[in-house]
């Protein structure tokens, strides 16, 4: 008899797991974009130095964050999920040069530094950096990146939407996101 119960228990554990995990991954696969001077954005890849050795610096008390990249430092919401800025789009776009980090995947692990260039309200130039989780995301990274100035360079910022691009539908998902948020950032406020 107590066999018995132990099996039921185990079943009963392993039927919890399940819903615990169902509810923890029902969110994924969707992509997510954030300005990468917001709080949630954390380090790109791109300083010298690695999270590790940041992180190390900053408990030790010295700052070694730069936002030297020309763009408008506005906050962000508080909320790491959310896919906008606060600021609204007008339609109405300043120039200048604006980052964003776009997240996707299945449970988020990959993302891209989108940086664009703004003038007269046309994308000039974008550059996009990969961090891939694996190699198969770090070949659809690449190739986007390759592609990417072909589809968009000169095109106008306003209600620019890209479809799968050299093959990566979610690096051009979260691309798109990117868009969003750099439409909002560059947007003149009134």
């Amino acid at each position: 008899m107590t066999e018995k119960n132990t099996l039921k228990k185990s079943a009963t554990l392993a039927a919890a797991g399940l819903v615990v995990a169902g509810a923890l991954l029902a969110g994924c696969g969707e992509s997510k974009a954030t300005p990468m001077d917001d709080a949630y954005a954390g380090n790109s890849g791109e300083t010298e130095k690695s999270q590790e050795e940041q992180s190390q610096s900053q408990s030790n008390g010295s700052d070694s964050s730069d936002s030297s990249d020309g763009s408008d430092s506005g906050s962000s919401h508080n909320d790491p999920s959310t896919t906008t800025s606060d600021k609204k789009d007008t339609g109405n776009y300043k120039d200048g040069n604006y980052s964003i980090n776009g997240q996707y995947g299945p449970v988020g692990e990959d993302s891209i530094d989108v940086h664009l260039t703004i003038k007269d309200g046309n994308v000039e130039t974008v550059k996009i950096i990969g961090h891939p989780f694996t190699t198969i995301s770090k070949n659809h990274q690449d190739d986007f990146a390759k592609a990417i100035n072909g589809v968009v360079d000169g095109k106008p910022l306003k209600g620019l939407k890209v479809d799968k691009v050299a093959g990566a539908s979610w690096t051009s998902d979260a691309f798109n996101k990117a868009l969003e948020v750099a439409r909002q950032e560059a947007s003149i406020q009134e």
